[in-house]
């Protein structure tokens, strides 16, 4: 495994563009199953978690060409079902969390699909019943064995549409429901619907191949099925993510930095969560500078002088990625802050490693966590750490940039299934950071 060595207490400077939303283009990447006509996506990121559902994708029997760096045309027109009952799926698909979303769209247009338990971030227990349950709405039978865990829905004929309630606002739900549902029979309206951009945008891509989806941004989707769906060219969004983890590494380092290409009106609540932790951060037509903060920042209290809480919610609410890096920034505030993370039981458990350097952190539950801020009076001091998901890992990277001393992280793929180029990036910008 691999390991960043980082020197810390280094104010870096420059323009950062973020990259490409991971989040988005594990969803998007999946409607190219659902024609035989060429699909272009540009924008993708260069990850790992990305670069794994394409080599899925190729061995399904999908074309796939490279344009240029993250541009990519998909051709779905000679696809090997098959495959999905090799033991080499077995282990690709389960290795990664996004391969559940290949499921509605072979449902759809082969009337199977197949997947075996999906990998993913080790951040508490993620439920798949939102997924079947949509699939067995629309006429599918289920089935699972146990023994493999593999999971599987078949139908003979058309899906059907109808109407669903979904249980949970599940984004990975919904997008899978979506992608069956357009080739549906009849007409299918989704209630309780997730609502985040990334969703949105796939819902703009299929229309684009020819769907009838509206409702889009709502939490009630009506989608009128089709006969079939043809090419289109898609561009996938920013990553909010990284985009927070960029803002939350700036005020931390206390740095000078602007992010380009924001994509401001698809940031939601993103930027005023960082003001009330105190941080500046300008809009410059749509690009976010951040000046270096070298007299700190001041977490707010609520109106009532309570402790601010920052809490996670579905869309429009904060999201749950960008959790680990406020309570990272918050051990330098000036102030105290509590972090509820509702929809993970897992995600704080990283904080026993930041308590090592120095933190003043007490966690409450596996989800609640209060952070008592420094205000840059007591410098964390480097250790040796292992990121134990993509979110944690930048959270100690950051961390590990305002340490005195010579940091090391272990296990960094996790970061890398997150994170284009991270240290290549960080350099750019005057951070000593070594790959090994």
């Amino acid at each position: 495994m691999g390991t960043f060595k980082i020197e810390g207490g280094i104010p870096l400077k420059g323009t950062v563009q973020p990259q490409g939303a991971k989040n988005e283009a594990l969803q998007i990447l999946c409607p190219v199953l659902l024609t035989s006509e060429k699909v272009r996506i540009t924008n993708i990121p260069d990850i790992i978690d990305v670069n794994k559902l394409i080599v899925l994708l190729g061995n399904l029997g999908v074309k796939i060409q490279k344009n240029g760096p993250g541009d990519y045309t998909f051709q779905a027109d000679e696809v090997n079902i098959d495959y999905l009952k090799t033991e080499a799926f077995k282990k690709e698909g389960g290795s990664l969390r996004g391969s559940i979303m290949i499921v509605g769209p072979l449902l759809a247009r082969f009337g199977c699909g197949y997947i075996p338990k999906p990998g993913g971030d080790k951040i508490g227990r993620r439920r798949l019943d939102t997924h079947f349950e949509g699939f067995i709405n629309l006429g599918a039978k289920f089935r699972y064995e146990r023994a493999d865990h593999f999971y599987g829905v078949e139908i003979d004929g058309r899906l059907q549409g109808t109407y669903m309630l979904l249980d949970e606002a599940s984004v990975t739900g919904t997008a899978n429901i979506v992608m069956a549902a357009v080739l549906a029979e009849g007409t299918t309206t989704i209630y309780n619907a997730a609502c985040e951009p990334y969703l949105q945008q796939l819902c703009k891509m299929l229309n684009s191949m020819g769907a009838k989806i509206t409702g889009i941004g709502s939490n009630l989707l009506t989608i009128e099925g089709v006969d079939s769906l043809g090419g289109c060219e898609h561009r996938v969004l920013p990553d909010m993510i990284e985009i927070g983890s960029w803002i939350g590494l700036a005020a931390m380092t206390r740095s000078e930095i602007t992010i380009k290409d924001v994509s401001w009106e698809n940031l939601g609540v993103i930027p005023n969560v960082f003001r009330k932790l105190g941080i500046t951060l300008e809009k410059r037509g749509d690009d976010i500078y951040i000046p270096a903060h070298t007299d700190g920042y001041e977490i707010k209290t609520d109106i009532d002088g309570s402790i601010l809480t920052v809490a996670d919610a579905p869309w429009p609410g904060f999201t749950p990625d960008l959790l680990s890096i406020v309570l990272v920034v918050a051990t330098q505030a000036k102030g105290d802050v509590l972090i509820h993370q509702k929809m993970f039981e897992s995600r704080l458990f990283f904080v026993d490693k930041l308590i090592d350097m120095g933190a003043k952190i007490m966690l409450c539950d596996p989800h609640r966590a209060v952070v008592m801020g420094h205000n840059f009076q007591s410098q964390l001091k480097a250790t040796t750490m292992s990121s134990p998901d993509i979110r944690a890992g930048i959270s100690l990277l950051i961390a590990a940039l305002t340490a005195k001393g010579t940091s090391t992280i272990q296990n960094i793929e996790q970061i890398d299934r997150g994170y284009e180029r991270i240290d290549e990036r960080l350099r750019a910008l005057g951070a000593n950071i070594v790959r090994a």
